[in-house]
């Protein structure tokens, strides 16, 4: 079974721009949503992914859990572009910057629209104890945080969070 293990963390300053080797922008709707999973009547998400000329569909176990379940197909382009504009509750937008330190990738997202101001660093790891590096820029982890994941972003946007919610205040230290 396919596992993810994504820890995810808030940047403390722009010095991760200086290493970026490329970006890309990023669309992707929900088929299967915030709004389902809240309600209990999914246990995951389904979205639809555009990225250049590559697109999947995506399958993600709800949990809040680092390691999670998920799955990946490839889709034609025509049919994500369909999936995004008549299927999905909204689209979400990101540029995602590709950083490597000490050759580990981290995937910094940041977002446009209704989540503008959002930046954020993923990194994938081997396991959920893997040591990793922790560069300057690295900030606060909210992992466990689900209003960061994106999932949730279409129906609460960064735009309408409080203060203490954009300081993760209620993240683990």
């Amino acid at each position: 079974m396919p596992i993810e293990i994504e820890r995810k963390f808030l940047l403390a300053n722009d010095g991760w721009r200086a290493s970026v080797e490329r970006s890309e922008p990023i669309a992707q709707g929900y088929l299967v949503g915030a709004q389902a999973l809240r309600a209990g009547q999914a246990r995951a998400s389904v979205r639809a992914r555009l990225a250049g000329d590559v697109a999947w569909l995506n399958i993600k176990a709800a949990s809040s859990a680092i390691a999670r379940t998920e799955f990946d197909y490839p889709i034609p382009v025509a049919d994500a572009r369909i999936l995004l504009g008549e299927l999905c509750d909204g689209v979400l937008e990101k540029t995602r910057h590709y950083v490597r330190v000490d050759g580990v990738l981290f995937e910094v997202d940041e977002f446009a629209g209704d989540n503008a101001g959002l930046v954020v660093a993923e990194v994938e790891l081997p396991a959920v104890d893997a040591p990793f590096p922790r560069p300057s820029w690295l900030g606060r982890e909210v992992s466990a945080l689900t209003r960061y994941y994106n999932v949730n972003l279409i129906a609460h946007p960064y735009r309408q969070w409080s203060p203490a919610e954009r300081a993760a205040e209620d993240a683990a230290c």
